[in-house]
């Protein structure tokens, strides 16, 4: 056999035997709370002195095994804020029983705004974040009400999370929003800005239709970082709300705080429900759950 040939021979024997490298393995996303507000789970009504009127979420989870408060990302103190809420009259929050996503009977976090004194509204804020230049992943299954939806020029606020510095307008909020147009038509509307007025980057959803009277999954999942590597993304029953590549801070400041439940907006009286909350350190692969239909 000539030279050439057997050289030929060998190389196609090479090719067909080397293998390709095989890509970087996904980490499996470690699950850091979980909690359906099963069993032991309750708000405590104590009004602790000197606490702004936190409220603190306790006991275990008897179908997760989780406990309340969250501590995620080194949290600490964590409960429910009622702010401008005329003792609990304006807005509150209570446990209830009620038809979950899959049709059957689950407690859940109910919440209802009657009125607007100027900033009301009760989130349940997990504290004092001392981990708060990592990733994280949130989902949980909401309802709100139909009423208040089709009001025209509404606004009312899903989910936010706000930077050390923001306060004094050095640092960044990431934020979800449901906005009625002015025909009183629902859409979903995610941002990161400075403050208020000033956004850095806003995404309008008029594509997906806002659930009406019914159980929807939201997802929201951030990578911390000052550059181009950011990401911030929301999903509602699996589908992409937004999808943002960028930045997800400013000047460098960590994540201060996370209003992982917010009821708070321009058209009253409202009220919604937050069911099977889910927290994890890295995005899913899969999202499991796309519908509430078992």
């Amino acid at each position: 056999m000539k030279k050439g040939v057997w050289f030929l021979f060998f190389a196609l024997l090479f090719a067909a035997c080397r293998k390709e490298p095989s890509p970087p393995a996904q980490r499996d996303p470690h699950l850091l709370f979980r909690s359906d507000f099963e069993g032991g789970v309750y708000i405590d009504p104590v009004a602790y002195e000197d606490n702004e009127d936190y409220r603190f979420i306790r006991g275990t989870d008897t179908v997760t095994g989780f406990s309340w408060p969250i501590t995620v990302l080194g949290a600490h103190g964590s409960a429910l804020h009622y702010i401008d809420d005329d003792h609990h009259r304006a807005v509150y929050s209570e446990i209830r029983t009620v038809e979950g996503p899959d049709g059957t009977l689950t407690r859940a976090l109910y919440s209802a705004e009657r009125y607007d004194l100027g900033v009301t509204q009760c989130p349940y804020e997990i504290l004092n974040i001392r981990e708060g230049t990592r990733d994280l992943y949130i989902r949980y299954w909401m309802k709100t009400d139909s009423a208040s939806l089709f009001q025209p020029g509404m606004w009312r606020v899903l989910f936010e999370y706000k930077t050390k510095g923001y306060a004094a307008g050095e640092g960044f909020r990431l934020i979800a929003f449901i906005y009625a147009d002015e025909e009183g038509h629902p859409y979903w509307h995610w941002q990161g800005d400075a403050d208020p007025q000033h956004p850095l980057w806003e995404v309008d959803n008029r594509e997906i239709p806002v659930p009406v009277n019914e159980w929807f999954l939201n997802e929201f999942f951030w990578h911390w970082s000052d550059g181009a590597d950011g990401r911030a993304l929301w999903r509602v029953n699996g589908r992409t709300v937004a999808d943002h590549r960028g930045p997800t801070t400013r000047n460098h400041q960590p994540v201060d705080f996370i209003m992982l439940t917010q009821i708070y907006g321009n058209a009253n009286p409202k009220y919604q429900w937050v069911d099977d909350i889910e927290i994890r350190d890295t995005l899913p692969v899969i999202t499991v759950h796309l519908s509430a239909t078992p």
